[in-house]
């Protein structure tokens, strides 16, 4: 059977950012027409603008940032694709917590540590049976299913009622993983106040309402990052006016 081989290059258009023209890190995707880019790249684009950089169609008049999502799978094609690109980004990353002198995320060691032993194994000639392998891997997933995301890095949150349609919650002082999202939080505060549906919330930081597939590591970064603990934010109702 014949195979068709594919050069890197011929493919390129399709997997680099048109802001950085480097390949896509974290690549998040314009909702309105489905144009890829650097997270990073078209949030700082976004900042001044409020159209994609691609087709210049306007994504939003004045929030468009609650209109791009993370696109995990164009991610993992790109990682797949580009030899060495997924660990030189989490080298990148790791140097970067050491020089402000923080505490490495967990998620970037798991991958760290996961990849180290891949490598050592195989530099060492050694090999494993089926039966340990599948083991191993039964033990993993059961420290994982039990861990609830407590290895992630954290967020402390403070959540503050913005409307006199709704009630406070008893416990607004909250601390989850920094992967969580603003839908999660929308959930979260739903179940809490026995509401209907979390769709009749809005989130907002600085007064800004937050899109749901925001990561509270990107509401930070982007809106909270010179700012001390805790993350505060506000909820109220969908319709309700500040």
């Amino acid at each position: 059977m014949l195979t068709r081989k594919i050069k890197l290059w011929d493919i390129n258009a399709h997997i680099t950012c048109r802001l950085c023209n480097g390949y896509l890190i974290d690549a998040t995707t314009v909702t309105e027409c489905l144009h890829t880019f650097c997270r990073s790249c078209l949030v700082k684009y976004l900042e001044e603008n409020n159209t994609c950089p691609t087709c210049r169609i306007v994504i939003h008049q004045s929030h468009p940032l609650q209109y791009i999502g993370h696109d995990r799978t164009m991610q993992d094609i790109v990682y797949k694709l580009v030899p060495g690109l997924q660990e030189a980004e989490m080298k990148k990353q790791r140097e970067f917590y050491h020089k402000l002198g923080m505490e490495v995320p967990g998620d970037i060691k798991g991958e760290t540590c996961s990849t180290k032993q891949h490598l050592d194994s195989h530099r060492n000639g050694e090999t494993k049976t089926d039966e340990n392998s599948n083991k191993e891997a039964s033990e993993e997933k059961q420290e994982e299913d039990n861990d609830y995301h407590r290895s992630d890095e954290q967020v402390s949150i403070c959540l503050e009622c913005n409307s006199s349609k709704l009630r406070g919650l008893k416990r607004k002082w909250i601390r989850c993983s920094a992967q969580a999202t603003v839908l999660h939080l929308k959930k979260f505060i739903a179940k809490k106040l026995n509401l209907s549906s979390f769709n009749e919330l809005d989130i907002l930081c600085n007064e800004e309402i937050l899109g749901k597939d925001h990561t509270l590591k990107f509401v930070v970064v982007t809106r909270w990052r010179f700012k001390k603990a805790p993350l505060l934010l506000h909820y109220r109702p969908k319709m309700d006016l500040l």
